[in-house]
């Protein structure tokens, strides 16, 4: 039992293991012998699971799921202590008459609608040891700062100037309550919000309340200002016209709570300083996912969604294959754990056919199709990272069913192609895409590419009629890094079929090279012939490993280099420049995406190809361009301006953007990674002694 004075009550860290569930039997030898943790709370689980082995999934979770930090997904303004599900929300008042009264709720980057706030988001540590917003709003600007302070949490918000800003200042609401049906109440005090949880009781204070006397603390309650608001639970109310401050467990002046800001910041810092060259590298991944990770309390589990507007818009939470792998790859430059989480969640959702599905949401997921197989290469990257067998033994079984799936249900006379099935049960009642071509080609994850406009879906089979060279590579790389999991798990059976699968896969994506061309073709198996239209995808035969040297040579001579296809100032677009639908710039008929990209760089290190270099510097400076204005992390950019704001289907805090500075990241730290702090320490960071 740890005694949490700062929070006045007594906590057990181990309490934090009953907010997650975890599903098939990835973990439930992880839990063996442990009651079942439930959403309200479950103090025998939190006990059985406190001595748990750390080296297990269960207890990956146990240490995302503590603590402050930005866990609710609606607002990146609300602090949120896991596991009590306590939160602490703040909203602005607009105080105009003529119809423009208002009041601001809830604000995170990406809503393009002018009743939104504009959120610029500054730095937000893995653990939110430290986190910064700067927002805009019916003529205001403010900063929004939070930091952990020993145990406690500590917030200030910040007015600032603006051009055009509204002649009465507005005023800053904080709020307090329980997410997620936690068993909680809060109350107004005479000076504080008083709460009651399930493990326990502490205090929340604002610097906009004078301390009263005892003879005066009901008179000073009674002139204390009434908002009719549209909140619920009890709050405090400011005008924001100088600095407002909160903190929890005891009552802390505004220089306090900014000495305990300041400290936080400069630890972050000092972090992103001591990185090197690597630095704003560092600082845009971590902030990234750093606000991108939330709590998901459907099935009790942090999770790092592709962004906060997806996933409000899908109803709390929305995690895709090929991007959620991603995600796992970008957080182990700093969190192990969640790195771990979002590989180990993501095959959680893998459905009893055996596909991990191309979405799953809150209460529905793909059934249909799955999306692009990049889990082994992922998972054994984690591996060669980090050397945790139990990671290995854990994912080996349902990437494996993933890999047969593919082969026993997307094969086309030896070649592999996108399909969607309607006979999949249950059924996403408003999911339309199910067994129709639309959502074979969902299933490629190149939503509206080009280089399907033509292929036909055959309703028999449920597929395309067209081989993809893309697909094909990357299910050969699949095999292969899950025939390296085999061997390091010994289990030479397995082994012995994934490479025979690879082989055959291999030999026959061999045929699809066009000697004329000098590139391997997609080829549509409706008319035998192949497609003309070249996407980086064409180049993923690098990925696998299948291109021998002189045809890797001919792919980067005579397509990759280029200016006319695929190279210029701003690169890889997702259709060769030549294409007519380039000029479209329109999700994935001409933008620039950096799952493509990375993907490419990994086939270009494979032939140690000083290509990679050069592509890597090149993402690198894309990702600069919209970081370093607007820190913003786009899902896709325009590959004749750079730009990634010019469009309003490109999300603006996408996590899968920062791949195009992760490519940077592995040349600059020799492909190997560094920074990359030890878990307890990250998990820690910010909870010991207050300074």
């Amino acid at each position: 039992m740890i005694i949490c004075r700062k929070l006045n009550f007594i906590c057990t860290m181990a309490a934090a293991s009953a907010l997650f569930t975890l599903s098939a039997g990835i973990a439930a030898q992880s839990t063996a012998g442990c009651p079942a943790p439930v959403i309200s709370g479950n103090t025998a689980a939190f006990d059985c699971l406190q001595g748990m082995n750390p080296n297990t999934y269960a207890a990956v979770q146990q240490r995302l799921s503590r603590g402050w930090n930005t866990w609710d997904t609606n607002s990146m303004m609300t602090e949120v202590l896991l596991p009590e599900g306590l939160a602490i929300h703040a909203g602005l008042k607009n105080n105009t008459g003529e119809f423009g009264d208002r009041f601001l709720r809830d604000a995170f980057v990406g809503q393009f609608d002018k009743a939104s706030a504009r959120v610029t988001p500054g730095p937000h540590s893995w653990n939110g040891s430290y986190t910064s917003l700067d927002i805009e709003w019916a003529g205001h600007k403010w900063k929004f700062e939070s930091a952990h302070a020993g145990a406690d949490e500590v917030i200030l918000a910040t007015p600032e100037k603006m051009d055009n800003q509204s002649l009465l200042p507005p005023t800053i609401v904080f709020w307090v309550d329980f997410l997620w049906n936690h068993r909680g109440t809060s109350k107004r005090g005479t000076d504080a919000i008083e709460t009651v949880g399930e493990t326990g009781d502490f205090s929340i204070y604002c610097t906009c309340e004078i301390v009263p006397s005892a003879t005066q603390a009901n008179a000073a309650r009674e002139a204390a200002p009434i908002h009719d608001l549209p909140i619920g639970g009890p709050y405090f109310a400011a005008t924001l016209t100088s600095a407002v401050g909160i903190s929890t467990g005891r009552r802390r002046t505004e220089s306090e709570i900014q000495t305990a800001i300041n400290s936080q910041r400069a630890a972050y810092e000092k972090s992103i300083v001591a990185a090197g060259n690597q630095g704003p590298i560092v600082d845009a991944i971590e902030t990234t996912l750093g606000w991108d990770t939330i709590y998901d309390p459907s099935k009790l589990r942090v999770i790092s969604p592709v962004s906060r507007s997806w996933s409000v818009g899908w109803g709390g939470w929305v995690l895709f294959d090929w991007d959620t792998f991603f995600a796992a790859t970008l957080a182990s430059i700093g969190d192990k754990d969640l790195a771990y989480a979002n590989a180990m969640e993501i095959l959680n959702e893998e459905t009893p056919q055996g596909l991990v599905p191309n979405y799953a949401r809150n209460g529905f997921k793909s059934y249909d199709r799955s999306e692009p197989p990049v889990g082994a290469i992922t998972v054994l990257g984690l591996y060669d990272k980090f050397h945790d067998r139990w990671f290995l033994a854990d994912t080996f079984e349902p990437l494996m069913r993933w890999n047969r799936w593919w082969a026993e249900h997307r094969d086309v006379d030896g070649y592999l192609a996108w399909g969607s099935n309607d006979d999949t049960q249950p059924q996403n009642p408003d999911d339309g895409g199910s067994g129709t071509r639309g959502g074979a080609i969902l299933e490629s994850g190149l939503d509206n590419s080009p280089m399907y406009d033509t292929a036909t879906y055959n309703h028999q089979t449920h597929l395309l009629e067209f081989a993809d060279v893309g697909l094909m590579s990357m299910y050969v790389a699949d095999c292969d890094a899950l025939a390296k999991i085999a061997d390091a798990l010994a289990k030479t059976a397995e082994a012995k079929e994934l490479r025979e699968r690879e082989a055959r896969y291999k030999a026959k994506l061999q045929t699809m090279w066009d000697e004329k061309t000098g590139i391997f073709l997609n080829l549509d198996l409706k008319t035998h012939q192949p497609s003309p239209r070249l996407s980086p995808t064409n180049f993923y035969p690098l990925l696998a490993g299948a291109a021998t040297p002189a045809q890797a040579e001919s792919m980067i001579a005579k397509h990759l280099r280029n200016p006319d296809e695929f190279w210029g100032q701003w690169v890889m677009p997702a259709i060769a420049r030549n294409d007519p639908a380039y000029s479209d710039q329109n999700y994935w008929r001409g933008r620039i995406w950096g799952p493509m990209n990375y993907l490419v760089y990994l086939g270009l290190r494979n032939y140690d190809k000083a290509e990679a270099r050069e592509l890597a510097s090149k993402s690198y400076e894309l990702f600069l361009k919209e970081w370093t204005a607007n820190r913003h992390v786009h899902e896709n950019y325009n590959a004749s301006t750079g730009s990634g704001d010019d469009v309003t289907s490109s999300d603006r805090f996408y996590h899968w953007g920062a791949l195009l500075g992760y490519v940077e990241y592995l040349e600059r730290a020799g492909n190997l990674g560094t920074r990359m702090r030890g878990t307890e320490e990250l998990r820690d960071k910010g909870t010991g002694s207050e300074h």
